[in-house]
């Protein structure tokens, strides 16, 4: 293919409804790990949990039958609308989402037993606030070298290594949390069509303004080009998971 016909790509692509990336065709290698399944570790039956930037709401809606009530927020209207519609569907009736920004969490004091944040922006003093004394935070996010061979390919800065971790635990600490600890990983990731990983690339931002110019394409082109292999286009995903506890 051509730098034109990843362009009309691009165009073809379908729009983003939530944060569902179901439709992209990606092949995985590397550790079995994710924050929602670390989340249903300290769940009991009779928490309230708040999830911060719950997108579309699927990735946390699984977590219903284990807790008592599952609150989440987003502050897009066309993610909340799309998270409702998503517990309609899922016969969810112990399931609340609502648009509200996460650095002033509508909520009480001490309310809330578990706060979880998944690749949203981290308010630790507000999660804090939030959470009941013996309270569980627990977050993932992306790491500095999330998707490096394209970043690289696009002439983007990546940003010291670990910095977000170091500034996030920092944060924890400052707002009284403890028993801090840091999980860290990375794993290979082959997107299986052009198709796939533009739409992964035109819906995150790992390079926010992609497909705003037409070198953009050509660098497209050759990256394809040279990091398409047997199992498909080669990148990777790097994350870390912290958890905490409110004293």
């Amino acid at each position: 293919m051509k730098a034109s016909d990843y362009k009309a790509l691009y165009d073809q692509v379908d729009p983003l409804s939530g944060w569902d990336f179901s439709k992209v065709n990606c092949v995985t290698e590397g550790p079995d790990l994710d924050i929602y399944r670390e989340v249903r570790k300290v769940c009991r039956k009779s928490d309230l949990l708040l999830d911060i930037g719950t997108g579309g709401g699927e990735k946390v809606l699984p977590l219903a039958d284990d807790v008592l009530l599952l609150v989440g927020i987003d502050q897009d209207a066309e993610m909340v609308e799309a998270a409702c519609q998503n517990a309609a569907d899922a016969g969810a009736p112990n399931v609340r989402f609502l648009k509200m920004d996460a650095e002033r969490l509508e909520f009480p004091n001490d309310f809330f037993n578990i706060v979880s944040c998944r690749q949203s922006e981290l308010f630790a003093d507000e999660a804090a606030r939030v959470l009941v004394p013996g309270g569980r935070f627990l977050t993932q996010q992306v790491s500095e070298g999330d998707k490096l061979n394209i970043k690289q390919a696009f002439g983007r800065e990546t940003g010291k290594p670990g910095a977000l971790r170091d500034r996030y635990v920092r944060e924890l600490m400052e707002a009284g949390f403890r028993d801090i600890d840091v999980i860290e990983f990375t794993i290979i990731e082959y997107f299986q069509s052009p198709a796939d990983l533009i739409f992964q690339l035109k819906h995150t931002p790992t390079l926010p303004d992609f497909g705003q110019s037409d070198e953009h394409f050509e660098i497209l082109e050759r990256f394809i080009r040279e990091n398409r292999t047997e199992k498909g286009i080669r990148t990777n995903m790097e994350r870390f998971i912290l958890t905490a506890r409110k004293p």
